[in-house]
């Protein structure tokens, strides 16, 4: 079984990892957990690349994803659970189906923040997006 776990490094992510951590007896053998934290790019502005390099925005969008990452990929060592883990430059919903179907995953597992019905109507959240564009299914955790 192959498990795409998203994070953002919100709290509700960091349940996410401690929900599937405390059911990792689900699988008849240990899943392989592959953990992904999406960053948006930064918008284009004119002129931006006269200030900052492309070398420069990927070490940003690097150094920006490792502190996602950092308490989720800390509760997994702590479990036993082997993982590997990665940082995209997407947007978030794109980048988290696009990484599940190159990496053959089986399950997408992630948290969602509850936003009011309103609130998702007006903004979309990433695992309402999630769950309509998916090719596989998709376990959301929420508070």
């Amino acid at each position: 079984m192959k498990i795409l776990l998203a994070i953002d490094g919100s709290k509700i992510a960091l349940e996410a990892a401690r929900q599937l951590i405390a059911h990792v007896g689900w699988f008849k053998e240990p899943p392989q957990v592959r953990v992904v934290t999406v960053h948006r790019p930064v918008p284009h502005v004119g002129g931006m690349s006269a200030m900052v390099s492309r070398q420069m925005l990927d070490q940003y969008y690097q150094e920006e994803g490792r502190k996602a990452l950092e308490d989720t990929e800390s509760l997994l060592k702590k479990a036993n659970v082997p993982f590997t883990s990665t940082v995209l430059v997407d947007d978030p919903a794109t980048g988290i189906c696009n990484e599940a179907r190159s990496a053959g995953s089986d399950l997408i597992w992630m948290g969602a923040r509850g936003m009011s019905a309103a609130a998702n109507m007006m903004l979309g959240s990433v695992a309402t997006k999630v769950l309509h564009a998916a090719t596989v299914p998709v376990t959301v955790v929420t508070r």
